[in-house]
């Protein structure tokens, strides 16, 4: 067995166990809103509460985000572990702990609400690894663009998740806008890297999932 492929195999079952039950380290400071008064002044993103109501929406929807950074950890740690390139695996290592600051942001922001991450966060993890595993042994191009079809449908998500977001949450907004940021850059990477377009049906199944999986992740 290569020693590359040894350390992504180590490397692979340190992440599931830090990304599932460990609390994630980001690398960099968690996005906040700037203060268009002084941070004591009424009307202030500091100041500013939310509704119970508001609260248990934005804690549904930063729930749903954080189970889409498992799911990248997932994804891009199998991708890595199954393509025999180890330039490649050097891409979808560095993206994956690009997507740890996310993974950190949205549960803190989860802590901050008084909620929790998803009771399915194992399943969401193993299903995501599948997937990545599949893809990496499709060759580079269709890996790659298995993480350019992700990203932007992950980005499509949070966009609208800024939508829905209360306005006065702008915690949650900052976080959620610096996210999509970060997707969007992952996909042009992949792109640059040589990323082929996925067919139609493949599209349509990866909605699909994704579906089934914000749903359910929105309660659960």
């Amino acid at each position: 067995m290569p020693e590359s492929f040894s350390d992504a195999l180590l490397t692979a079952a340190d992440t599931a166990l830090r990304t599932l039950f460990a609390p994630p380290r980001a690398a960099r400071p968690t996005p906040r809103p700037i203060p268009r008064t002084t941070p004591s002044a009424p009307g202030s993103a500091q100041a500013q509460e939310l509704s119970a109501q508001d609260q248990r929406l934005s804690a549904s929807l930063m729930r749903v985000n954080h189970v889409g950074e498992v799911c990248a950890q997932a994804l891009y740690t199998a991708q890595a572990l199954a393509t025999p390139d180890p330039v490649l695996r050097r891409h979808f290592m560095r993206a994956c702990n690009e997507e740890t600051d996310h993974l950190a942001w949205t549960r803190q922001r989860l802590d901050e609400l008084g909620s929790r991450p998803s009771l399915l966060n194992p399943l969401w993890y193993a299903g995501a690894f599948g997937i990545g595993l599949v893809a990496g042994r499709m060759g580079n191009a269709i890996s790659l663009g298995f993480v350019v079809e992700t990203e932007r449908q992950v980005e499509a998500h949070l966009d609208s998740h800024l939508e829905r977001l209360p306005a006065g949450d702008a915690a949650s907004r900052a976080i959620v806008a610096q996210m999509s940021k970060d997707e969007a850059g992952h996909a042009s990477e992949a792109l640059d890297a040589g990323a082929a377009e996925l067919p139609g049906p493949v599209k349509g199944l990866m909605r699909m999932a994704a579906k089934v999986m914000t749903t359910t992740a929105h309660h659960l």
